[in-house]
């Protein structure tokens, strides 16, 4: 993790720079970008382009870094109840995200994601790296299945090679940037290298005296890797992929950094962290580890690698030794870093241009192992249910999971009795959807009508579903709705509320599909027949857990 000194920055000296900054001077490039930290990144360009330096500094930054900004989500699958990847699609549809990076490349989820234009990074999983690391042809191989088997169809943009693998699995370190050449070396055979780019996820603790952030440098027993590594990422134009976790700095700084500064929250000028080399103010700890990453780069002579955060996020939820992990606080985090990306903030040393992120995590993973806080990074629960409400303003549709203009599905009006009945069956049957609410005795038992019932089982489906216009169909019977169907104590999905009810995992039928079996399993019409309807989500569990 980042080294933070204590923040009375301002009072302390600027330190002598280093003797290279005076040769540059012959460039024409202006005195702000001494100031600003980009001396070292201009010596990577022509000084041919005597035009770029007109005193513009934005325009030295612009020239590096050309690239459009992006909020995406990890999908995680450590949850005991992991929705079927077509509810997965149907969330990310819903919610507007078009980038997703997946933790594999598991075929069903790549299938699900073909022809939605969602832009997909895919990963070559730690356990597998010895294997392709040491063989072209293993390389070749699975380049093959899991990445050309599945495009053009699903938009796969990036292969992230194994994931913090400096940390977790240094035994492997030796043969990342084989793995790298040899993953990249499949795409160029393939002519598939400047659609789809290489790199490797890397933790930002590998990052040594992160503050002040022009002093930042790799951690030097991993340079014979980095070296190398910059060099591959410079030259097939790739980024360089940085999880960052301001929560983890937080909670190790012993008090060091304030919580505000941690969470974006707007600093007062006299509490902002400076760094004294280059008087760039940090009014946050992500901005500043972004910044760290830059300069540790140039400290390798690398200027013009852009920076990517293939993981950032904060929890939800802790145990009481983790008070900071709470809903407000997330919500505060993620609601902030998603605005900063999306209007192009940029950071001190690189203002204007965005550092795109992909969030940790869309769903809670209820089965990871660790404190109560691993469980609870998701901004979705496994039903999609939001953990908590984005306040996000001028940030389009993306994650727009408010209830401020929510929508129903529900039977229609006039709808035959049998095609409601069939439907119904279909619902709480191959549907998946949990219809134990509908029991006697249970909230949405009344009113005892198959209209009534086929509005909750219509509503459920369809909030399951991730609320796709072609959800809420069932063959005409059904429409979506502005009026909340909730009533009494019934609450519905939509309306924020839950009774209880969850959805069997297991491989969801083809949206608006029928049945030719589940007429009848389970036929609503009173107290035997509910009690029907238990014997049959029992057989149903029983069979998906064998």
């Amino acid at each position: 993790m980042p080294h933070f000194p204590p923040f009375l920055l301002h009072s302390s000296s600027l330190l002598p720079r280093p003797s290279s900054h005076s040769a540059s001077t012959s460039l024409g490039v202006p005195s702000c970008c001494y100031e600003r930290g980009l001396d070292q990144e201009i010596h990577g360009i022509a000084a041919s382009s005597s035009s770029v330096f007109s005193g513009d500094c934005s325009k030295v930054r612009s020239q590096n870094f050309k690239y459009d900004a992006f909020i995406g989500v990890n999908i995680g699958t450590d949850l005991s109840d992991m929705p079927h990847p077509t509810q997965v699609v149907a969330l990310l549809k819903a919610q507007q995200i078009r980038h997703v990076r997946l933790y594999n490349a598991d075929r069903a989820m790549l299938l699900a994601l073909a022809n939605t234009g969602i832009k997909v990074a895919v990963s070559l999983p730690n356990e597998q790296l010895l294997g392709i690391g040491q063989s072209n042809s293993t390389a070749a191989n699975w380049v093959s299945q899991n990445v050309i088997a599945h495009y053009p169809a699903t938009n796969i943009t990036t292969i992230c090679v194994g994931s913090e693998v400096l940390n977790t699995l240094p035994n492997a370190a030796p043969v990342l940037i084989n793995a790298l050449r040899f993953i990249h070396s499949a795409l160029v055979a393939s002519n598939l290298d400047s659609q789809i780019k290489v790199s490797t996820p890397l933790s930002s603790s590998i990052i040594l005296d992160s503050f002040p952030p022009s002093q930042a440098f790799f951690n030097h027993s991993w340079n014979p890797v980095l070296v190398p590594m910059l060099k591959f990422l410079q030259s097939t134009g790739s980024f360089l992929m940085l999880n960052i976790y301001p929560y983890y700095d937080y909670m190790q700084s012993n008090g060091v950094i304030p919580l505000d500064y941690a969470l974006f929250k707007p600093l007062p000028a006299n509490k902002e962290a400076v760094d004294a080399n280059t008087l760039l103010h940090y009014s946050n700890v992500f901005d500043a580890m972004v910044d760290a990453a830059y300069f540790a780069m140039a400290y390798l002579n690398s200027t013009n690698v852009p920076v990517l955060v293939t993981e950032s996020g904060w929890p939800s939820k802790g145990d009481s030794n983790e008070p900071d992990a709470s809903l407000d606080n997330a919500n505060t985090y993620n609601s902030n870093l998603i605005r900063l990306v999306l209007n192009k903030t940029g950071t001190p040393k690189h203002p204007g241009i965005a550092v795109s992120t992909y969030i940790y995590e869309l769903y809670n993973e209820d089965t990871k192992p660790g404190p109560l806080s691993e469980k609870n990074w998701g901004l979705f629960d496994a039903n999609g249910v939001p953990v908590y409400t984005l306040r996000l303003t001028d940030s389009g549709s993306v994650l727009a999971n408010d209830t401020t203009n929510q929508t129903y599905c529900t039977a229609r009006e006039g709808a035959d009795s049998k095609m409601l009945q069939a439907a119904l069956d279909w619902a709480c049957g191959p549907g998946k959807v949990d219809c134990s609410a509908l029991l006697q005795g249970q909230p949405c038992y009344e009113p005892d009508t198959v209209a009534a019932h086929a509005n909750y089982a219509f509503d459920s489906y369809y909030h399951m579903m991730g609320k796709g216009s072609e959800t809420c169909d069932f063959n005409g019977v059904a429409a979506i709705t502005t009026t909340n169907p909730s009533h009494d104590s019934c609450l519905f999905l939509g309306s924020g509320g839950k009774n209880g009810t969850t959805y069997l995992n297991s491989t969801a039928p083809a949206m608006n599909s029928t049945s030719s079996g589940s007429s009848g399993l389970y036929y609503y019409g009173g107290a035997f027949t509910s009690a029907i309807i238990v014997i049959r989500v029992l057989v149903w569990s029983s069979l998906l857990l064998y």
